[in-house]
Parts: structure tokens; sequence; C-alpha cells
């Protein structure tokens, strides 16, 4: 009787409604893709769904009264629990980020990956350790806040200065985040468990950046300190043993911004560059 009474008195001011929610909802799944948060939102859906069920089914009064009275809890829980993302939700609604043209995005990833290459470069001439990660779509907020939080412009200069062995701030990772900008230095990121290093010998700044890329999307540029090699890592994978005029190439086919929304293109890319980057050179130590 419900629906045959919502059919009609359908309308368009019902239809407009209906827009508005679903394109709410779709936002909020567009917010959450990608992140270490949507793990979680999975999780509580799974349990509510669970709850529901088992109250239904076999109609628990205690139950159905907390389901009743759940909304209120999830209205104060729910900004607590995503923080992270809606604080950057609304800071890039805040500096018009949504709109910004795809030329300005290209050109920042750009200059990005320009600096970025320029310092590899002579970190490696120089035989100085260095560890960059680049944040993507998951949120790297828990990790930048063990660092020395910096928000600075990404400068080869800067980066040279940071990574130099005689500086506070050398021993740990530096995260760009998604914005551009060095968001913090020393940071501490997780080691990796995984047996399927290229080569056991590699030492905590290779596992470092392959643990990184583990447990989100982004990548990580690393450089030995005692060969000056350089190596890359994405999605749990490590190319070594990259020569300089590579590095580029790769940064821009990871880090496009269309190959960001296409887990499918990410693989597709993975096994492409692997082949191209990695033939005739075996896994070494670096």
């Amino acid at each position: 009787m419900d629906l045959l009474w919502t059919l009609e008195n359908f309308d368009l001011r019902a239809l407009v409604d209906i827009l508005i929610v679903a394109t709410l909802f779709y936002g909020v799944s567009l917010l959450f893709r990608g992140t270490q948060a949507i793990a979680l939102l999975r999780g509580t859906l799974a349990v509510l769904v669970g709850m529901v069920v088992l109250s239904l089914v076999f109609e628990f009064q205690a139950l159905g009264w907390v389901l009743n009275n759940l909304l209120t809890v999830l209205a104060v829980a729910i900004p607590i629990i995503f923080q992270p993302e809606l604080r950057r939700a609304l800071e890039q609604l805040g500096r018009g980020s949504f709109f910004n043209s795809t030329e300005r995005a290209e050109s920042l990833r750009a200059q990005v990956i320009d600096e970025i290459v320029q310092a590899v470069d002579k970190l490696s001439e120089r035989r100085h350790g260095a560890l960059i990660v680049l944040e993507r779509d998951s949120t790297l907020g828990d990790f930048i806040r063990t660092g020395i939080i910096l928000e600075a412009t990404v400068t080869s200069q800067l980066l040279l200065t940071v990574f130099w062995p005689k500086t506070e701030l050398h021993d740990g990772a530096v995260i760009i985040n998604r914005a551009g900008k060095i968001a913090a230095a020393a940071a501490v990121l997780p080691l990796t468990a995984s047996r399927n290093m290229p080569n056991r010998k590699m030492g905590t700044r290779h596992r470092a950046a392959l643990g990184i890329s583990e447990v989100s999307d982004a990548i990580c540029v690393l450089v030995s300190e005692e060969t000056g090699r350089i190596a890359l890592t994405q999605g749990g994978r490590m190319i070594v043993r990259i020569e300089l005029d590579r590095l580029r190439p790769l940064l821009e086919g990871f880090f496009a911004p269309t190959a960001l929304a296409d887990n499918g293109r990410v693989q597709r890319v993975w096994s492409r560059l692997l082949e191209r980057f990695s033939r005739g050179h075996p896994p070494s130590a670096s």
C-alpha cells in the first residue's frame, strides 16, 4: 500500500528530492573511495545490517530499541571517525579544488615530478639515502603526524636539504600530499612483513617503502644510501635498479590522475612498466 501511495503521489518535486539524496550519497562514496576509511565503513555497514536482520527475525526488543536510537549516536560518531576525510573535503571545497581545471592539476603534477627527479638525480650521485612518498587516494594523515610537519612547496633544493646526512630530518620519509606540498619530513612508515623482497639483504629503508605501498595506494621513491641506486614501490611491488631517465615515465604513469581512478588500469600499467623497465635488470641488493 505504501508503494502504491508513493507512486500515485510521485511528481517532479519528489524526483528532484531523490536526485539530491542520490547525489549526496554518490559524493560521500567518492570521498571515501580508495581510502583506508572505506574498510571501516564497510565493516560498520555489515554490523548494522546484521543487527537489523537479527532484530527482525528473532524480534529482539532490546536490540530493536538500540537500532531505533542509533541515529543520534551515529550523528556524533561519524564526524569523529571520518574526521580526516571530512576535513579534506571541506578544505578542497574552501579552496575551490573541486572546480580546478585539469590543466592546473596536470601542471602541478608535472612540477612535483620534475622537482623529485632533479633531487633524486643528485641524491643518487651523492649516495644520500632518501625516502619520498607521494600520497594518492589513500589518506596518509596517520603517518604524516609521526613526522615533522612542514607544509612546504616541493623543490629539489628542499629535498636535498632534508636528506643531507647531517640534518635532523634525514632519517625518515618525506610525504608529499595530494595538494602537491611536502606535508612532513622524518615520518615513520610501517615495515613490510613480506618475504617477497627482491633481495633479502635490503635494509629498513626498502622495507619501509614496500610497507607503505602495502597499506595504501601511495607511490614511494627511494635512494639507497649504500649504492645510490633508485627504486620505486606501489601496490606492494617494487621496481629496483631504475635508471634516472626511466624514473620520470614511471612517476608519470603511476601518478597520473587517470591511473588513480581505475584499479584495472593501474594493474595494466604495472605489467607494462615491469616488462619495459625491469627487462635485463634482475633484482639485486640496492
